[in-house]
């Protein structure tokens, strides 16, 4: 099966994020290098999670928690990059690709909601005609 590009995106941001991590402990920085392990692979895990969703709206209910961990990830990125654990090229690269995301969720989740609203009206419609 093709993956999509939002999979493909929030997997290569998930093995970065881990990388990072893992030179974050050597460093013996635990507190943030554990809060962006987290919500970076939460990213790629409820994107996963979202195609098999029970439903247009549980499709859009694990979109948007993806969206809330890609904020997250952001904020941790700039936290680390302001305190110097991560320079500047990397923080750009790292927040370019998070940003990208966040936009593919965006309209994702927009174009899902629209869809979801759109067969609510055509169910009621159906109903009137009755």
């Amino acid at each position: 099966m093709k993956e999509d590009k939002l999979s493909v995106l929030s997997m290569d941001l998930s093995i970065e994020i881990l990388q990072l991590t893992k030179e974050l402990h050597v460093k013996h920085e635990n507190i943030i290098s554990n809060q962006i392990g987290r919500s970076a692979t939460s990213i790629c895990a409820n994107i996963a999670e979202s195609k098999y969703a029970h439903g247009r709206a549980d499709f859009v209910a694990k979109l948007e928690i993806a969206l809330k961990e890609a904020n997250e990830t952001s904020k941790w990125l700039e936290m680390l990059f302001k305190t110097a654990y991560l320079d500047e090229n990397r923080y750009k690269s790292l927040e370019r690709k998070c940003s990208t995301i966040r936009v593919l969720l965006v309209k994702s989740i927009t174009t899902a909601k629209n869809n979801l609203l759109s067969q609510k009206n055509n169910h009621a419609q159906r109903k009137l005609t009755k």
